[in-house]
């Protein structure tokens, strides 16, 4: 594929370094709108690079990939190409002295709800809806909103928070300092891990299932059910646990509580247990009903 619709590198490294403005500046001149259209097979590779700006990616019933991006600047363009099944689409810089609001793409992409997604964006918004196949979203100070998707899913960010809205499949996400609210999911396996960001869990716990959220410091909110059942594991090192739930308490543990801080283990109720592990250094950790 043309590799001159990709950033250069140095002009990727300069945008990082600009992420500051770029995630409050505002457009210094009026956008131009352009649309492209693509027909793929099964399953196409959808991969979007965006310096700054919302990138949002919907499914939709038709074998075609809808590229729509509004673009801030004569000095950007918008890069887009297709190899095979796999769709190209990224910011196109035409300077090498661009300011960070002329930076700015808003891309609206349309998809078959069975395509494969590859998305790094520094300074904006990422939203992706109702698409099934796997994706890999990273970003920098962009934040994450995922709705009604499926597969295996992978997110990163350094500063972005990260929403999962009746999400399934499985699921892993990083961040540094970045908010994670799972609301509803039915994931078998979930994995989320942040330094100085805030947890809130309140989905399914699904029989055999694994959930494990893990910070430095912030807030870790697990909220049950009186349905669900899973074995849980809580410990705080530096911080608090707080619980609601009634546990039963492990016959023979090899467990023991830290000298420092507080921990919990423990059942509730039996059939089909999850398993549930909440892990802090000196933040607090809320087990609570919903």
């Amino acid at each position: 594929m043309d590799t001159w619709f990709a950033v250069p590198e140095t002009n990727w490294k300069t945008a990082l370094l600009l992420v500051p403005a770029l995630a409050f500046a505002a457009s210094s001149a009026s956008a131009r709108r352009l649309e492209r259209h693509f027909k793929v097979d099964a399953r196409p590779i959808v991969t979007i690079h965006s310096p700054s700006g919302t990138v949002t990616v919907k499914a939709w019933t038709k074998s075609e990939v809808l590229v729509i991006a509004d673009i801030a600047s004569e000095e950007v363009d918008l890069g887009a190409a297709q190899d095979g099944n796999h769709v190209d689409i990224g910011t196109r810089l035409l300077s090498n002295n661009i300011s960070p609001s002329d930076l700015r793409a808003d891309y609206q992409v349309n998809v078959p709800e069975n395509a494969e997604l590859q998305i790094h964006n520094d300074a904006g918004g990422v939203t992706v809806a109702n698409v099934l196949g796997d994706m890999s979203i990273e970003t920098v100070a962009a934040g994450v909103d995922l709705q009604d998707v499926a597969g295996y899913l992978t997110v990163k960010t350094v500063a972005g928070s990260f929403s999962c809205a009746r999400c399934a499949g499985r699921i892993e996400a990083n961040s540094i300092s970045g908010n994670f609210n799972f609301v509803d999911t039915h994931s078998t396996h979930i994995q989320a891990q942040t330094s100085t960001g805030n947890i809130i869990f309140s989905g399914e716990f699904l029989p055999d299932g694994e959930y494990r959220l893990r910070n430095y410091s912030g807030v870790i909110e697990l909220r049950f059910a009186p349905g669900d059942s899973f074995d849980l594991s809580a410990t705080s090192l530096k911080g608090k646990v707080n619980n609601e739930a009634k546990l039963i308490p492990p016959k023979h543990s090899f467990r023991s509580s830290p000298r420092e801080g507080d921990a919990l283990f423990g059942s509730y109720n039996a059939a089909g247990r999850a398993r549930v592990s909440l892990t802090s250094f000196d933040g607090t950790i809320n087990v609570v009903k919903r």
